[in-house]
């Protein structure tokens, strides 16, 4: 008979690697129609082929370097996508959540190390430590449900770090006690090591971000380079004593206003995350837990059962003690109990740290009870934590479909992009990205028009090649694309022709950037576009990424608010102002603002929007001073004979161009007719029929004037 036994474990690195991808493949598979979370297969199938299973893998240097990786990407992912204006307002609660998960845990932990297990005050403290902190394991499901931005998952995240910073500092105290310092002069230089931290990374990182997304579009340099900001500052972490993913999740908090939710870079990175580096990080895990040592009974039994039991009630205690606090839902208050029950990383980092500080010679502070009791313990809260996770996803996203929506209505949204140069195109494909609504999925059609003459074949095949780049941009960011190379003798007349054979709801279309006043300033086909159509058209002149704008600056004039596409323009705005994660200002006079201000409140709660007066359409120049490089400017103009178009508006390219030459720029053509929009409800004032008679008698009265 033949002796597998000598093959076993696998020390090939290519068999290894297959072997990995095989779990990373099937588990998922096996694991769904077992009706069991993922995540859990994942430690499961550790737990089989690792040492203390079947022998399959030996634990070695690549499940050390990619579950670090892994470890890193879970912090750093899940600081991406918080929702930073909740992150913001709720900074109290999560600092008061955090207190509560980590102080509840690490004082029932003790009092059971110290009576229950018998251990001395220097292992209590430490068995506290790990269990104050906890793993963000579960994390993936949240990502999975697209609730990575609900307030209980905001807080859970929050609370992780806070509870995990208390941990790491009572446990430098811990080790440093064992190494003859923790005086007053400890504490000192270690708060001066972690301010400079901060104040470095907060200072740098988006500097060295803004500068090099605004130099380098290249796809794999952009994701690098993200990835070389993480590691940097999960290294300086670790260099002032603070464990690497304290500094991931600070990297990730300081690039989420840089990594725009639906960007295709952001997509490559959980990608590349959840497809490789967490489920070795999980695999990792499993390969550690030992769980033969259930079965040999003795005082292992009894640990486990402690360590479990304590840790979980802790954490439970203060997870629905804070949603009750908080007055949040009891499925919210489980999504918080699932995300901060799970122990891993943190927890054999520190078990390991203890298994190094000797208490007498030859005998170290971690034994080999608690050892093998941390490390099973790992097993029964990840699946604890995955478990209850996922069925509290489940019942929020329940929750959410139920909940019936006052501002429901028809959205005809289906946005046509004219795209000519291919180092210009990306950039309107991606504001078309950010501006869509993600919950219609409706796709973005690209267009691109080519005169009907000599140089047309050749110009078709360069069409092609262009669309052929943006439908790969935008499959980056699972977005769908409808792609047309138009032959037509007058271009503005196959982007009109392309708009109504595809039944769109708006045009956004780039603008060239000649600086010299003259009548060209719409470009060749601009003013015949606009003139031509009466939907909604933006032009968008983008001299810097969209990732790298601070603030977005609108320009409204008054009775703004009495033209059917009024809805329309704002809804845009306020998408991508909340995709950016930047400030909005809106500019106006202080009735067209009300209007503006209700909307806002009543659709678009999380955009920090602001308001400045603007009492006349003359006082545009003196926007100038306020625009900065890493603005956006926008101006909402009119259409002649229309209910918010002023004479004033006729200086409105040489005025650009005066005042604003340089800067980013986007002006708004909105709809003139109604349509769909009509069909939008909200809580503000309406354009009732006394308007349409005003509307009507402004014409009219201008039209006289003009005879």
């Amino acid at each position: 008979m033949i002796d597998l036994s000598q093959y076993f474990p696998i020390t090939n690195p290519t068999l290894i690697f297959f072997v990995v991808l095989l779990i990373v493949l099937f588990a998922p598979i096996i694991m769904g129609k077992l009706r069991i979370p993922h995540i859990i297969g994942m430690v499961l199938a550790g737990v089989l082929v690792g040492q203390y299973g079947l022998n399959v893998l030996s634990r070695d240097d690549s499940f050390e370097l990619f579950g670090k990786v892994g470890l890193f990407y879970i912090m750093f992912l899940a600081a991406l996508e918080m929702d930073m204006d909740g992150f913001r307002k709720s900074t109290g609660r999560m600092a008061l959540f955090g207190l509560f998960s980590a102080g509840i845990p690490f004082l029932m932990t003790y009092a059971a190390g110290a009576t229950l297990l018998g251990y001395s005050l220097p292992a209590s403290l430490l068995l506290s430590c790990i269990m104050a902190s906890n793993t963000l394991i579960a994390y993936p499901i949240v990502g999975r449900y697209g609730l990575s931005r609900k307030p209980s998952v905001t807080l859970s995240v929050g609370a992780t770090m806070v509870a995990l910073l208390l941990s790491l500092i009572v446990m430098a105290a811990l080790v440093s006690s064992f190494h003859g310092g923790s005086g007053l002069l400890f504490w000192l230089w270690f708060a001066g090591k972690l301010v400079a931290y901060v104040a470095f990374v907060v200072m740098a990182i988006p500097r060295l971000t803004r500068w090099f997304l605004r130099r380098y579009s290249d796809a794999v340099m952009q994701f690098i380079f993200i990835l070389a900001m993480m590691f940097m500052s999960a290294a300086l972490s670790e260099a002032i004593g603070i464990e690497g993913i304290f500094g991931a999740f600070m990297a990730g908090l300081i690039l989420n206003r840089y990594i725009p939710r639906l960007s295709p870079l952001m997509n490559r990175l959980e990608f590349i995350g959840n497809a490789l580096f967490i489920p070795y990080f999980l695999i990792g895990v499993g390969m550690l837990i030992n769980v033969r040592l259930l079965f040999q009974g003795g005082n292992i039994v009894w640990v486990v059962f402690v360590i479990v039991f304590i840790g979980t009630v802790g954490k439970a205690l203060a997870a629905y003690l804070s949603a009750r606090l908080f007055r949040l839902p009891l499925s919210s208050a489980h999504m918080m109990f699932g995300l901060t029950s799970a122990h891993a990383a943190a927890a054999i980092a520190m078990v390991m740290v203890g298994m190094k500080l000797e208490t007498t010679p030859g005998q170290y502070l971690v034994g080999d009870d608690m050892l093998n009791g941390v490390v099973i313990m790992i097993l029964f809260t990840c699946v604890i934590s995955t478990l209850v996770t996922e069925r509290a996803a489940q019942c929020i996203t329940m929750r959410d479909q139920d909940m019936v929506s006052d501002n429901s209505h028809v959205d005809d949204e289906k946005m046509l992009v004219p795209v000519k140069y291919p180092e210009y195109a990306n950039r309107l494909i991606n504001m078309a990205i950010l501006m869509r609504n993600e919950k219609l999925n409706r796709e973005i059609v690209a267009l691109n028009v080519v005169y009907d003459d000599q140089q047309m074949r050749r110009n078709q095949e360069k069409g092609e090649r262009l669309l052929e780049q943006v439908v790969g941009y935008a499959a980056a960011a699972d977005v769908r694309l409808q792609t047309q190379v138009r032959v037509a003798a007058n271009i503005a007349n196959g982007i009109k022709h392309a708009f109504k054979e595809f039944n769109a709801s708006e045009i956004l279309i780039g603008m060239h950037t000649h600086k010299e006043v003259s009548n060209k300033f719409w470009g060749e086909f601009h003013q015949s576009l606009f003139n031509g159509l009466s939907r909604q058209i933006i032009m968008a002149r983008l001299i810097h990424p969209l990732n790298t704008i601070r603030r977005i600056q609108v320009a409204v004039p008054s009775r703004a608010q009495f033209e059917p596409g009024f809805r329309r323009w704002l809804e845009r705005l306020a998408r991508l102002a909340y995709n950016l994660d930047c400030r909005i200002v809106f500019h106006g006079r202080s009735d067209t603002l009300e209007h503006i201000r209700v909307y806002m409140e009543t659709r678009h709660q999380g955009v920090r929007a602001e308001y400045g007066s603007m009492e006349h359409w003359n006082e545009m120049p003196q926007l100038a001073t306020t625009i900065h490089e890493d603005h956006l400017f926008v101006v909402v103009t009119a259409r002649k004979g229309t209910v918010s178009y002023k004479n004033a508006q006729e200086r409105l390219p040489e005025e650009l161009t005066k005042f604003f030459s340089g800067a980013n720029l986007m002006i708004i053509f909105p709809d003139q007719y109604g349509d769909a929009m009509d069909e939008m409800t909200f809580s503000q004032p309406q354009h009732t029929e006394e308007h349409s008679y005003y509307d009507i008698l402004v014409k009219w009265l201008k039209n006289i004037i003009k005879i």
